[in-house]
């Protein structure tokens, strides 16, 4: 595919954190964040895409903590983010700090403002790489930290966050969580993780294993993502190119798996209204919109007959594989789907560049005809 359907937004530093502003249904906005060098120079951009006449509108604020590394926004509220940054302590060290920030509710385009910080969380005591902090799918004042060695569970109902419990990783040599996220069903009692090369499940109620997947990839797994609309679907990828959808009641092979990128895979993203597309972002410097229509939960049938004037019309279900692509000029670290609109997402590259791209309207007609 080339570019044709894509709106492009060019930041002024380089960028690797993306979210969509997933409480926000009716307007199409992302959220990003920058990774410059000079702390006190890094922004927030939240982006507002409008469909209809394909323009954007921009809110910028400061950053001035540190370098983003990761955003993540909240499911029951709107005007929350969180951001995990790298923090300059002292002259010559940084450490890494996360924290729950505000948007303000009036857009004020004329200054550059700091977002208010609603809640500190105090992660020194848990180690200080920190991977993500994700808010809770259902309960507004409970997120979860993933350090390289603890899942933190906090109350962030205070402008100091509480941790409420902690889950350590153990095993030998020193194994380190590169990545986690909530289990969307069973209640929302399910934290996952990725732990180099190995999916670790916990009940967060209990802080015990729940269900892990050995070996899910030969290289580290770098994201991972539940279908909204399956139960017991999880896809994951990695630094192998791979990219895997796990049913865990049976982790012995992957049901579906593909091998599409030429480089590490960084994002994938189930669409959330039809889970039978699915993004990944890679440092390929391309994001590829692929079909999963045969373990989806639209998988009806191979075929569909239809009576028409000639007689029996045979149609298709969607194929497996690629279906479209983006390009970008730099490695694409984030990729994600619009909460408002099925057919929008945007992807990020480290050069800064975001590209919104549509689904094929072809496709799209495949889909719902």
């Amino acid at each position: 595919m080339d570019n044709e359907n894509s709106v492009i937004y060019g930041l002024e530093f380089q960028a690797r954190a993306l979210t969509p502003q997933q409480a926000e249904t009716e307007k199409i906005r992302f959220i990003i964040g920058t990774q410059f060098l000079k702390q006190t120079n890094n922004q927030i951009h939240l982006i507002e895409f409008n469909e209809e006449i394909s323009t954007i509108k921009t809110s910028v604020f400061h950053h001035s903590a540190g370098e983003i590394w990761k955003l993540t926004s909240s499911p029951t509220d709107a005007s929350k983010i969180s951001t995990c940054y790298n923090s300059l302590v002292g002259e010559n060290s940084c450490t890494m700090k996360s924290a729950i920030l505000k948007l303000p509710e009036n857009e004020n385009h004329d200054t550059i403002e700091n977002l208010e910080i609603v809640t500190k969380l105090d992660t020194s005591s848990f180690g200080n790489d920190i991977k993500t902090t994700e808010f809770h799918p259902t309960d507004a004042n409970t997120a979860v930290t993933l350090t390289d060695s603890h899942v933190v569970l906090w109350d962030i109902s205070e402008t100091e966050g509480r941790a409420v419990s902690n889950i350590a990783l153990e095993g030998k040599n020193n194994p380190k969580f590169t990545n986690g996220k909530w289990n969307p069903h069973q209640n929302c009692n399910q934290f996952s993780t990725a732990t180099e090369t190995h999916i670790k499940t916990y009940d967060i109620r209990s802080g015990e294993l729940a269900w892990s997947i050995d070996q899910a990839h030969c290289q580290f797994i770098r994201d991972m993502d539940y279908n909204m609309n399956k139960l017991y679907h999880l896809a994951t990828c990695g630094d192998d190119g791979f990219l895997k959808i796990w049913d865990f009641r049976q982790t012995s092979a992957p049901v579906f798996s593909r091998s599409d990128h030429s480089h590490w895979i960084w994002c994938v993203r189930f669409n959330p209204f039809h889970d039978q597309l699915m993004l990944t972002a890679s440092s390929d410097a391309r994001v590829l919109l692929s079909s999963a229509a045969s373990v989806s939960s639209e998988n009806l049938s191979e075929t569909l007959i239809t009576d028409d004037k000639e007689g029996l019309d045979t149609k298709q279900k969607l194929k497996d594989g690629p279906l479209q692509w983006c390009e970008h000029e730099d490695s694409v670290y984030c990729v994600e789907w619009s909460p408002a609109e099925p057919w929008v997402f945007a992807s990020l590259s480290y050069d800064g560049r975001l590209l919104i791209s549509h689904v094929k309207k072809s496709l799209k007609l495949q889909i719902l005809l």
